[in-house]
């Protein structure tokens, strides 16, 4: 079918419209025909190369702003977002590529912090991303989609409006970034689904789920603070039941990992004083130091020294390390001996042995802080690892 397109040139917007029209009738189709398939793959195609360019053809700016603008116009954008894994392979890769420019384009002269093309769809249209989050719904769309959202994701107000999702069902994103929210996220939010794409689904979709999950949680920390804040019992609650806890030793390994990270993150530091406060999240991680599989137990390990070394440590805390303090130092002991090569994990491991051996017999109330009190001590350093 390729040679009907050979010597045919459509303008952007006339292409746009073809490309409207062939989707339409796709998406009619129960089964789409080949034709249906072709007819939307080779304006696809074309939409493409007008943006990209090839070695024969250069790309011209304007072209690539008439591209975007006739996007806008024919609705496209929702429409392949919702669609795009009822698309044929090269077009969903296309449609990939077509995402990431029209993300990252910015018209001269533009002065909004986000594209022009993502500030629309956050003002107009947020059931684009919400569109784009559930491509975890279908193995053929979580890859092109998963890779869309992790470069809209760069900017704030997305994570923003995948955290909050359900918060306001008529609220636009004009002014969200910049508003102080003082409600937890509901429940029934696209947030939330991302902890069963992870734990339930298959392997190529969980991984890529997994990675737009840590970019929701790492890439805007004030945000995440807030966040986490509003909704800290609910969140790790499900992380522990969904993630940790899942029977699947890449989620696991992976999730533990995660912890640590956001744990060892000095702007979370409020996050991580109550999280090390909770007796039964210690007891979740000292089970996790015994598990069968080695790197599971050496993640966990980097999230059990916070317990160890936090120098407030509640009384629930302090009562099951000093319940546990031989068992304890005996383990630590021959922990992990296969990474003895490692001075920093050495040293750390030693630090916790003498932490444990210098607690006292029985708990002891962590001090309360004056109100004129300095600042609490940071967090410790991140493990690069």
């Amino acid at each position: 079918m390729a040679f009907l397109f050979r010597n045919k040139t459509n303008s952007p917007p006339q292409l746009a419209k073809h490309l409207s029209e062939s989707l339409q009738k796709l998406l009619a189709e129960e089964q789409p025909s080949q034709k249906a398939n072709e007819l939307c793959a080779n304006y696809l195609s074309q939409m493409k190369i007008l943006m990209q360019g090839t070695p024969e053809i250069q790309v011209e700016p304007e072209q690539v702003f008439q591209c975007i603008q006739a996007l806008v116009q024919e609705n496209l954008i929702r429409t392949l977002a919702r669609n795009i894994h009822r698309l044929p392979f090269e077009a969903r890769k296309d449609t990939q590529f077509i995402f990431g420019t029209a993300f990252r384009y910015k018209h001269p002269g533009s002065v909004t912090p986000e594209p022009d093309v993502l500030r629309f769809i956050l003002e107009q249209q947020p059931d684009v991303i919400i569109a784009l989050c559930n491509g975890y719904m279908h193995r053929e769309s979580a890859s092109p989609c998963g890779s869309i959202l992790r470069e809209a994701l760069k900017h704030e107000a997305v994570a923003h409006l995948i955290l909050y999702d359900g918060q306001a069902e008529d609220e636009r994103m004009l002014n969200l970034s910049s508003e102080v929210t003082s409600e937890p996220a509901k429940r029934n939010g696209v947030f939330w689904r991302f902890f069963d794409w992870i734990d339930k689904s298959a392997f190529e979709i969980s991984s890529d789920a997994f990675n737009t999950f840590r970019d929701i949680l790492t890439k805007h920390r004030d945000l995440v603070l807030e966040f986490l804040d509003l909704n800290f019992d609910d969140f790790f609650r499900t992380y522990h039941y969904k993630l940790i806890a899942s029977d699947n030793y890449v989620t696991k390994r992976q999730s533990i990992k995660l912890l640590g990270e956001i744990l060892l993150e000095r702007a979370y530091y409020k996050i991580m004083s109550r999280y090390v406060a909770e007796p039964e999240h210690l007891k979740i991680i000292m089970n996790l130091m015994r598990d069968k599989a080695g790197m599971i137990k050496f993640e966990s390990f980097h999230v059990f020294k916070i317990f160890v070394a936090n120098p407030k440590k509640s009384v629930g805390v302090q009562k099951i390390l000093i319940l546990n303090r031989q068992a304890l130092l005996k383990y630590l002991t021959t922990f992990c001996e296969d990474k003895n090569e490692d001075v920093q994990f050495t040293d750390e491991k030693g630090y916790l042995i003498q932490q444990l051996r210098n607690m006292p017999e029985r708990p002891v109330p962590p001090p309360t802080p004056a109100p004129s009190a300095a600042p609490a001590a940071p967090a410790p350093q991140a493990v690069q690892r």
